[in-house]
């Protein structure tokens, strides 16, 4: 087994408390700060005071738990590959990280929406809308996890208005890309523990594609961020979500942000974590503006992350794709031949 860097006990993530973003304007312009630090430096953070009534956060854990409660077949029934929009169910070792099986059950559900017609001289992206997967055995999983998807969806953009705020901007800089739709995903995810020595990547080290990530804990720890002391324990803490910056906030702040590395390890044998992620994407068919910064923060610009294994598109849905064809090769395999086929010209495997 590889050996990881020990988690930093010197870093923690900062805590923000959302409420401040709409109180007067000297505490709006600390919480922008404070906004903007905690973006600059670990790029994740604790979001409390977020709005999101806890009866429904603790509906779709209830439902996350039932639904991992079912038996194998009916899980199975809704499995991703039968979905060319990839969405639906994924077993332990289905997803893959650089290369590498992640240990997590999951289910992927993204917005609700017909399929479009297939159109091989249209852009490769208008492959992933289309309709979710849900499970015959488990009915009021959809209607919750979908009103969840909308309420998060509307804090994320309050959130990702916050950032346009903090970088300068208008707080409707981003309007025109995630308009008429955001791209919307949402996955449901159980760990399941299990020993060291049977390995520790819960899901492997990896950046996020969209806007900004809100996630949603258990009780159980497992995530970790990279920090410059090594990795950074982000345990749950009741009434928060953990917030992270995507690529395109790196790709339109020219690297004033950027998008970090996490990954999970995977809980003790004889425990498992669930968690629900929500990404909150733009819309694929737009491309990403490059910010003008005021001079203040323009100075602190670093320039994109160059790495040759995860090329950045300002094409929102080439770098989304990107993800869904790398991390999912079974489906890609079965419903997408020609874009991992690395003997045609046109969409050679390395662009995404």
């Amino acid at each position: 087994m590889t050996t990881q860097a020990a988690p930093s006990l010197a870093e923690t993530l900062p805590i923000l408390d959302f409420r401040r973003f709409d109180q007067g304007d000297g505490e709006r312009v600390a919480f922008l700060k404070d906004l903007r630090e905690a973006a600059r430096g670990p790029g994740f953070f604790y979001l409390a005071g977020h709005g999101i009534p806890q009866t429904l956060i603790d509906e779709v854990l209830r439902l996350s738990r039932r639904f991992f409660d079912l038996p194998e077949e009916d899980k199975l029934a809704i499995e991703m590959v039968k979905s060319p929009y990839f969405r639906g169910y994924n077993r332990a070792g289905f997803e893959h990280t650089r290369g590498k099986p992640d240990w997590r059950e999951q289910v992927d559900i993204g917005a609700e929406k017909r399929a479009r017609p297939f159109d091989p001289t249209a852009p490769a992206w208008t492959r992933l809308q289309g309709p979710n997967q849900w499970p015959a055995a488990l009915p009021e999983l959809q209607l919750t996890v979908l009103r969840y998807q909308q309420e998060v969806t509307q804090l994320g953009i309050r959130v990702l208005q916050a950032f346009a705020l903090a970088l300068g901007q208008q707080p409707d800089v981003f309007e025109p890309i995630y308009t008429p739709e955001p791209n919307q995903l949402l996955k449901i995810v159980r760990y399941p523990g299990r020993e060291k020595s049977d390995g520790d990547q819960g899901v492997g080290a990896h950046k996020d594609s969209g806007f900004l990530t809100l996630l949603l804990q258990d009780v159980q720890g497992g995530l970790q961020v990279e920090g410059e002391l090594g990795w950074i324990d982000a345990p749950p803490i009741p009434g928060t979500f953990v917030v992270n910056i995507g690529e395109i906030l790196e790709l339109a702040s020219n690297g004033y942000l950027r998008a970090n590395v996490h990954r999970v390890v995977s809980p003790p044998a004889g425990t498992d974590r669930l968690s629900v992620p929500f990404f909150l994407g733009a819309y694929l068919g737009a491309e990403v503006p490059l910010l003008k910064l005021p001079p203040q923060l323009a100075a602190g610009i670093r320039g994109l992350t160059q790495d040759p294994l995860n090329p950045l598109f300002r094409e929102v849905g080439r770098n989304y794709l990107k993800s869904r064809l790398r991390s999912h090769p079974d489906v890609a395999r079965r419903h997408h031949p020609d874009l991992v086929d690395a003997t045609k010209p046109a969409e050679p495997a390395s662009a995404y």
